[in-house]
């Protein structure tokens, strides 16, 4: 294996930006809870980059990119097996022809760690779906077996050259299928299987610090950044592309949901700019690295104004998606990932295909489509089953008690701010 020291350093620091991006959901989701739960949501984030990190490099990485046929890898690199020999070749990942060159040029190490900031964050966006009302305790069980028994696979259907949705030709640069996707229809799972929070939708719950929120979302457009433009896996012209897009796509979303705001309610608001331009950064995720152009503007209008759309759904089907994954995530990467179909560009990476508007017909919309509803069935099911298993055997909810009072307070025994002792000018007593 050739190793480039350039490539070797621009996906190092990809890694760094994408767990950066975990603390930027935790303080997104954070901002838009009520203050008793600050901690609880900050805590179930934070976790996940704990427990996690462990599972990956004990076996989820081994069963993503293993090569155990087209529907999930094996225990080759288990325990980080080999991974640390520079002569490790990972399954698929070779020259095809004299075009299309799928050989690594950094460490199978470095790819090992940047895939596991991927499977970090994945997991800790349903958070924002179960807010104010999920036990820890099942939370942490839900998300170690999740990671093994729904991420793992998916992961290695769609990034593995030796998956099968890979080898059917299904693109997804960056993860709208494997990351958005896999948990907007997990989070819709736990939704159901949880329930309402109590006074939902009768009772306001309004966000209690909308600046934690914008906090949050600057830190997640900056760290994603390395989510799609590390994904070239290169210092390289498809990693300036894939940045540009990206940026392109959030700016073009947050303008359209911004309008689609205006139009319905009347006011333009800061958590509707915070949550279209995530949405264009969900939808632009899968196509970072096959459109150029206009076609990122595109994709991300599209997002913004489906995604804003989204959110009136679950008020039609009375379901609590607390912080509106499902609309954003599950939403935002199916327009991702099914708009690829019509603005892919050979042109722009060899390794992809021409989309409709390319005047590459309509084989990979279909493909495309094939792999969105994969997912959603493979992800929606396993994800329901586990969530009414650990439902039964320790339970997903808190008590209404424990509900009533907080979670910061009941499954952490501490408070986000302790203000309360504090008069007008900051003194005690005063």
């Amino acid at each position: 294996m050739d190793i480039d020291s350039g490539n070797t350093a621009w996906v190092l620091i990809s890694a760094g930006l994408v767990l950066f991006m975990t603390p930027g959901l935790a303080f997104f989701y954070a901002g838009m809870v009520r203050s008793k739960n600050v901690l609880g949501m900050l805590m179930q984030n934070f976790f996940s980059m704990g427990l996690v990190s462990l599972l990956w490099v004990l076996v989820g990485f081994s069963l993503a990119f293993g090569d155990g046929g087209g529907w999930i890898g094996n225990f080759d690199f288990a325990g980080l097996k080999d991974l640390a020999n520079e002569a490790t070749q990972l399954p698929g990942y070779v020259k095809v022809d004299e075009s299309i060159d799928l050989s690594l040029t950094i460490p199978a190490l470095a790819f090992c760690a940047y895939q596991m900031m991927f499977a970090i964050i994945t997991p800790a966006l349903f958070t924002g779906a179960t807010a104010d009302r999920m036990k820890f305790a099942g939370y942490t069980v839900f998300l170690g077996l999740w990671l093994v028994v729904v991420y793992s696979p998916v992961a290695h259907w769609v990034f593995s050259p030796t998956g099968w949705l890979f080898k059917r030709g299904a693109l997804d640069f960056a993860g709208g299928t494997v990351v958005h996707i896999n948990a907007g229809i997990a989070a819709l799972a736990l939704v159901l299987v949880l329930g309402k929070r109590r006074g939902w939708p009768r009772d306001a719950m309004p966000p209690h610090s909308l600046p934690l929120t914008l906090l949050g979302t600057g830190i997640l457009w900056f760290g994603w950044f390395g989510f799609n433009a590390g994904s070239a896996l290169g210092a390289s012209g498809l990693a300036a592309q894939a940045l540009l897009n990206t940026h392109l796509a959030a700016a073009a979303a947050m303008l359209g949901w911004l309008v689609a705001e205006k139009l319905k309610t009347g006011h333009p608001t800061t958590l509707g700019a915070a949550s279209g331009a995530v949405a264009g950064l969900v939808a632009i995720t899968p196509c970072a690295g096959y459109v150029s152009g206009l076609s990122p503007l595109a994709i991300g209008l599209a997002a913004g104004v489906a995604c804003f759309l989204a959110v009136q759904v679950k008020f039609r089907f009375g379901f609590d998606d607390s912080l509106d994954v499902v609309a954003v995530h599950l939403v935002g990467g199916i327009v991702g990932s099914v708009l690829l179909g019509f603005f892919a560009d050979l042109s722009v990476n060899p390794a992809g295909f021409d989309g409709l508007f390319a005047g590459g017909g309509s084989g990979l919309l279909v493909d495309q489509l094939v792999a969105v509803a994969a997912v959603v069935v493979f992800s929606g099911v396993l994800s329901f089953v586990l969530a009414k298993v650990i439902d039964i055997v320790i339970g997903l909810r808190v008590s209404p008690s424990d509900e009533e009072a907080g979670l910061d307070t009941t499954q952490h025994s501490e408070t986000a701010y302790n203000l309360g002792d504090f008069g007008s000018m900051g003194r005690v007593g005063a």
